[in-house]
């Protein structure tokens, strides 16, 4: 995809929100045509910080979500969660629950898990569910020299959960083995590809073996100078890239409705 312009040419400011990552990107309306020139302003903020924000578009459209998310890949269709009624390809995203709120990037037993996820707010509870996200590149790097190497060489097994069980899908359609360490296909960095939802054990460990290194991971990726809190406003936009952040919901709503519209690209084999 070639980038073009320059936010100073398109009119677009991009503020940063943390230390670790995530951005704002303002000036930016999706209701009306975006320039080729626009969209690569997008699209480079979002490689440089991982999370970006593109708060007000409580007008767009189911349509043009969906048309916006096309620009930036192959639309991927969940495999047991169903679209909202006539827009395959948005699930609704209502409360928060155990699966959410563990650290995790999004359906990693697939073979190609996706590449983006593009999350719409429609409507909000008045305080609790923020969302968390972590850099996995600032996971992988402050790790110590020793581990780094160890994990360099390691793959890991990710199953899907109870839910695509339920859903009557076979053993082999829910699992995948991937690099513990992955390669963005983009920027070239290297970022620690293992989550709490998804991870089963290390590819030739046991699971009892693999426990204690995982929980370590886990609680690495977590920290909180890796991580940037997003407060939810109704029409936020938020776009992530599932190749190199986790995230999770704070649980915090005590019953209030939550509803977001959620939209995935597909993406590619880990390597």
């Amino acid at each position: 995809m070639t980038m073009m312009g320059s936010i100073a040419e398109v009119g677009i400011e991009v503020r940063r929100l943390a230390g670790a990552l995530g951005a704002e990107l303002i000036g930016v309306d999706l209701t009306a045509a975006l320039s080729a020139e626009e969209f690569g302003v997008i699209h480079r903020a979002l490689l440089d910080h991982q999370v970006i924000c593109i708060r007000g578009q409580q007008d767009v459209t189911p349509a043009q979500q969906l048309a916006f998310a096309a620009r930036w890949g192959d639309i991927a269709i969940h495999p047991y969660v169903p679209s909202i009624e006539g827009y395959p390809g948005i699930m609704r995203i209502y409360d928060p629950n155990p699966i959410t709120q563990t650290w995790h990037s999004d359906t990693t037993h697939a073979k190609q898990p996706p590449a983006l996820t593009i999350l719409l707010a429609r409507t909000l509870p008045e305080v609790g569910g923020d969302t968390m996200f972590a850099s996995a590149y600032l996971a992988l790097e402050t790790l110590s020299p020793g581990l780094r190497s160890t994990l360099a060489s390691m793959q890991a097994v990710h199953k899907g959960t109870e839910l695509a069980a339920s859903a009557g899908l076979g053993e082999e359609s829910i699992t995948a083995i991937h690099p513990v360490v992955r390669t963005h296909p983009e920027t070239g960095r290297q970022a620690l590809f293992v989550n709490g939802n998804y991870v089963a054990r290390f590819d030739g460990w046991t699971v009892e073996e693999s426990a204690p290194l995982l929980a370590y991971l886990y609680g690495w990726v977590g920290r909180p100078e890796h991580t940037y809190r997003h407060r939810w406003q109704a029409g936020d936009l938020i776009i992530w890239d599932n190749r190199c952040t986790q995230h999770a919901v704070v649980g915090d709503t005590a019953g209030a409705e939550r509803v977001l519209h959620r939209v995935t690209i597909a993406g590619d084999s880990p390597a």
